[in-house]
């Protein structure tokens, strides 16, 4: 048998005395309109913080940059990505809201990602 008052219900649970506050219907709420936030960084184009590179309008950033060796070849599947030689030298940085299994790698005057696994960084 059920004596009734259960743990679940509020008006049996409440202390005696105590009251909770009214419902307010939602439709007498004011609405609240919303604003879609995108993220910005500072220094950094828009195009990278949606995930989309494009190496020529990215810039290092004043610290942060290493050398690496690339550990194995690497054939870029598309332009914003840095085709690699093994054993060649590069400088690489990430940037802000970038995938941590990507850096930035740039040889001379080309730029693009390079995936992390790739290379043994160095100092």
């Amino acid at each position: 048998r059920f004596s009734g008052t259960f743990v679940g219900n509020a008006e049996s649970a409440s202390p005696a005395g105590a009251t909770s506050p009214p419902a307010v219907a939602a439709a007498t709420l004011p609405a609240v309109p919303t604003i879609p936030v995108v993220p910005t960084i500072v220094g950094v184009p828009n195009t990278v913080a949606e995930g989309v590179l494009n190496p020529n309008e990215v810039k290092p950033p004043a610290s942060g940059t290493r050398r690496a060796r690339v550990l194995y070849d690497y054939e870029a599947a598309d332009s914003t990505e840095l085709a690699l030689l093994a054993d060649e030298m590069i400088t690489v940085y990430s940037l802000p809201g970038m995938d941590p299994d990507w850096l930035i790698g740039e040889r001379g005057n080309q730029k693009g990602k390079v995936p992390v696994t790739y290379l043994e960084l160095l100092s």
